[in-house]
Parts: structure tokens; sequence; C-alpha cells
């Protein structure tokens, strides 16, 4: 994981990702927000990058390429760097079955979001704080 990585984020919704900008500047994270429309534009980025992420937030719900079908063409098509990178969906709903669906392909989170801005920059922060903390495979120091 690198920590100071850009934060790709796959949001259709242009006013979610004013929102999520705002968020991300009020809360003075140094990582860079990389915006997708499209998981289909998402994974041709994530597919030729050399930068390796700090985390992946994603909708579930999107035109094309669902968050659902990205994550999946992360996991069989991209290189073990990029599979590494913390894949999180951030969506306005969920059912069961989405959820088994999402855990089953190996998602580290799925959160709501929230309509109030206070809560979802809450909710944000407990992301970023938490994947702050973790160690992983692409930051992986040995002791000496």
């Amino acid at each position: 994981m690198n920590k100071n990585g850009p934060v790709v984020i796959i949001e259709d919704d242009l006013d979610d990702q004013e929102f999520l900008t705002m968020i991300f500047k009020s809360l003075n994270y140094p990582n860079k927000l990389i915006f997708f429309s499209t998981g289909f534009l998402a994974f041709d980025f994530l597919s030729t990058t050399e930068e390796i992420p700090f985390i992946i937030l994603s909708d579930v719900h999107m035109p094309r390429v669902s968050g659902i079908d990205l994550k999946n063409k992360i996991k069989s098509d991209c290189e073990s760097g990029i599979q590494c990178v913390p894949f999180i969906f951030f969506s306005t709903s969920s059912t069961k079955s989405m959820l088994v669906d999402a855990y089953t392909k190996s998602t580290q989170g799925y959160f709501l979001k929230d309509s109030s801005l206070i809560e979802l920059e809450k909710t944000i922060k407990v992301i970023m704080e938490y994947w702050k903390r973790c160690v992983s495979p692409n930051n992986f120091e040995s002791a000496a």
C-alpha cells in the first residue's frame, strides 16, 4: 500500500465527486484524488499506471461496468501491486446479496454514503485512518 499514493474514486455522480473533494480537503490528507466516472475508465487507468494508489473507493451502481464487475476485472487482469490496493465500496444502497457478492470478491469494505456531509466526513476519516495504520505487501518493510 502506497500510503502517499492517490485515492482513486470511481463515482458517476458529479455532486458526490464534489462532496468528496470538499471532505478530503477539509480532512487535509495529502493524497491526490483521481476521479473516474465509469469503471471502464478506472480499469484502463489501473491496468496501465505505474503509480500504486493508496486506496480505491468505488460506487457499486454505475453504467456499463458496475463496481462489482470492476473489482472482478482488477482481480483477474491487473498486476499484483494493484490487486493489493484496498478496494472499498461506497454506495447509496445495499442488499444482502450485494454484500455477499462484494465480500466474496475480497472487498475490504462496504460503506453506505450518508446524506449528511458531517456523517460522510466521519466515514471517510475512519476509512483513511484505518488504512493509514495498516501494513500490506506494497509497503512492507522487514525489521532489521
